[in-house]
């Protein structure tokens, strides 16, 4: 059983500390307005009083305990120079609370205070993040609570489509866009939470474990609450019921999930989703009606890299949750069956079978048949099963299984693939094809609908979700690798489906495919038959020195009237018209930008997040330093020239 904690007992474990709202802090004394802030060298500037690196005390601790892994020993960890763009704070985050626990348990706390000014380059005690943080609104700007939720995308329909009440842009408006205002998120290297829009402010997660409230027309801060870990879902916005405040939902790294006061950041429930050490959340959670559904993944494919760990004990699953009290309804396992020893590594470890079966996807909610959609990732551990890389359709009310679509059999893969003769890696090695990206639901016309699913092989296919999830039709669009073919998400308008591909050609796990079959880019697909309707292969622009640049779509992409708007691994963001693919917009988020926090930022490859139409505005985070997808701490937010007040 879970145990569910009050926020009165989180706070004295996980510093779950809220800024603003009436209290006095550092950022508050800073600036009343994003207006008002002005720059400080004190921001950027490094120490310079440490001494020379590699006289350093956490030099030689960095060498035994870290730079194996970050210096290229596992390829998805991250290198020595992303780390360096973090704060000493965040350093040290992650090795007492975060994903490098485990890691550096060995050292004493002043060892990791070494090591993290060792990365970092910056006395562990520097307040350079904390005076970073986005500057509080005056008392003239405030919320609206009657402006209501923008409810489109993650969190309320998969399908990533903004009309045109809720988008208040079209096709048309893309030639004026410009950017509006921009925060650089302090002690950075990726941006990977998706925005979410609501009473006239964004809501997004970050890194550090910070989640805002910024003011969508000035990117003031409404209040920002600091969770256990880094915030990699999104932050979705449930209305309040029986004169209740409306809620704000979202999770960490760590599998901890939060429901604060939506106008306020104060808490109401928080708890563990699941007890695995390697648990985590990178879906946003989707609401259905009363619901929270929440699809738990782990990061225990990488703990496997180890070959005296005992791969592997982690099943994805799915957990409903009550939104108003935080109790649990019901869950239901990806694998049903609990993992037991089934055989000994040549080391003399336990393999550990079934696991796995991750589900990193945000949810999709049916209310007409009553289903939950959920796509799988693949087992970790030998033998491979049935519910890897896998359609699985849930009931909503009771969370019993209802159909299993497999849709690419014997997938069974962990970092210790990526490693040589290492023991932990499973039989079949792969190829680590997952349903990375939510299932969409899609009017197909004459009163017929049908769940559209991409792979990391480049294939999308189509179901009937009337037939136990018969093969409709199955269109191979991208070439596919461990990195994707289709990876964070899909979009439709109407019955056409866009999909973005990633396709990269050096997948920095040691193998570098063929150019000739990469089709990086976005293509669009008639959900009715699986036809293409155009492709765009997206030439590559980037720069020759620029080692961590892709042509190729990584991140999710989101409709809106006459066009789809994509982010890529090339740091661009580029709008497409739906008709004929043609490029109506594009903006290239790693030009550094000041920030309305006062620092210089700027984007990178983008993934994990994609863009958000809403309220006549687009707004993007850029930054995915992680798995070789190129550093960047950049929420971008654009207008019309005629909202933004300049013609420049």
């Amino acid at each position: 059983m879970i145990a569910k904690t009050r926020f009165s007992a989180l706070v004295a474990v996980s510093a779950f500390l809220l800024v603003g709202c009436g209290e006095s802090t550092d950022v508050a004394e800073i600036a009343d307005s994003a207006a008002t802030i002005e720059s400080t060298d004190e921001f950027t500037e490094r120490a310079v009083d440490l001494g020379p690196r590699d006289q350093m005390p956490g030099a030689a601790l960095y060498g035994q305990y870290c730079a194996t892994c970050h210096s290229g020993g596992i390829a998805k960890a991250p290198h020595l120079t992303f780390l360096e763009m973090l704060s000493p704070q965040s350093i040290l985050t992650t090795m007492n609370e975060g994903i490098m626990q485990t890691q550096s348990a060995a050292l004493t706390d002043a060892q990791r205070r070494y090591v993290a000014e060792y990365i970092t380059q910056t006395p562990a005690d520097s307040k350079m993040a904390q005076l970073a943080y986005a500057p509080m609104c005056n008392e003239s700007i405030t919320m609206d609570v009657d402006s209501g939720i923008v409810k489109a995308g993650w969190g309320y329909d998969t399908n990533r489509y903004s009309g045109a009440e809720q988008a208040g842009l079209s096709a048309e408006d893309a030639a004026d866009l410009q950017l509006k205002w921009a925060y650089a998120y302090p002690g950075a290297l990726r941006a990977r939470s998706n925005p979410t829009v609501g009473f006239g402010a964004v809501f997004v997660g970050s890194q550090d474990g910070s989640v805002y409230a910024l003011d969508l027309e000035t990117g003031c801060a409404h209040w920002r609450i600091q969770a256990s870990a880094e915030v990699r879902t999104g932050v979705i916005l449930a209305e309040g019921v029986d004169g209740e405040p409306p809620l704000a939902i979202f999770g960490d790294i760590l599998a901890r999930l939060y429901a604060v006061n939506a106008m306020t950041g104060e808490a109401v429930w928080s708890f563990k989703v699941d007890e695995h050490p390697s648990a985590t959340l990178t879906a946003t959670p989707s609401l259905a009606e009363h619901r929270v559904i929440v699809n738990v993944s782990s990061l225990e494919v990488t703990a496997a890299a180890n070959p005296e760990y005992a791969c592997c004990t982690f099943r994805g699953k799915t957990v409903a949750v009550d939104a108003a009290t935080g109790d649990i309804e019901w869950t239901h396992y990806a694998i049903p069956e609990a993992p037991s020893e089934v055989a000994r590594t040549s080391a003399g470890t336990a393999v550990m079978a079934p696991s796995g079966a991750p589900v990193w996807a945000s949810p999709t909610i049916d209310l007409k048949r009553r289903r939950v959609y959920i796509g799988t990732g693949e087992n970790y551990s030998s033998p491979a099963d049935g519910n890897s890389d896998a359609v699985m359709a849930v009931d909503l009310d009771s969370g019993e299984r209802v159909w299993t679509r497999q849709t690419f059999e014997g997938d069974a893969w962990n970092v210790a693939c990526m490693m040589a003769n290492n023991p932990n890696c499973p039989e079949e090695d792969g190829p680590d094809f997952d349903h990375g990206s939510s299932i969409l639901l899609v009017d197909a016309g004459e009163d017929r609908q049908v769940l559209v699913a991409g792979l990391k092989d480049g294939h999308v296919i189509g179901l009937d979700p009337d037939a136990e999830g018969n093969l409709l039709w199955q269109t191979r669009v991208g070439r596919g690798s461990i990195q994707g073919g289709v990876h964070f998400g899909l979009a439709a308008e109407g019955s056409t489906v866009y999909v973005p591909i990633n396709d990269m050609n050096d997948t920095r796990n040691g193998d570098v495919l063929s150019a000739e079959d990469a089709r990086p880019g976005v293509h669009a697909v008639n959900a009715a038959t699986g036809e293409v309707i155009w492709s765009h292969v997206q030439e590559n622009v980037c720069p020759d020195d620029m080692a961590l640049c892709d042509p190729g779509v990584s991140a999710p992409v989101t409709a809106f009237p006459g066009a789809v708007v994509a982010g890529h691994l090339d740091g661009f963001l580029r709008i497409y018209a739906r008709e004929s693919g043609e490029v109506l917009w594009s903006y290239d988020t790693k030009q550094p930008v000041r920030g309305v926090n006062g620092i210089e930022g700027a984007g990178g490859g983008m993934s994990g997040a994609g863009p958000v139409v809403a309220n006549g505005h687009l707004i993007a985070n850029s930054g995915y330093g992680l798995y070789f997808h190129g550093a960047g701490n950049l929420l971008a937010v654009f207008a019309p020239i005629s909202q933004t007040g300049s013609g420049d």
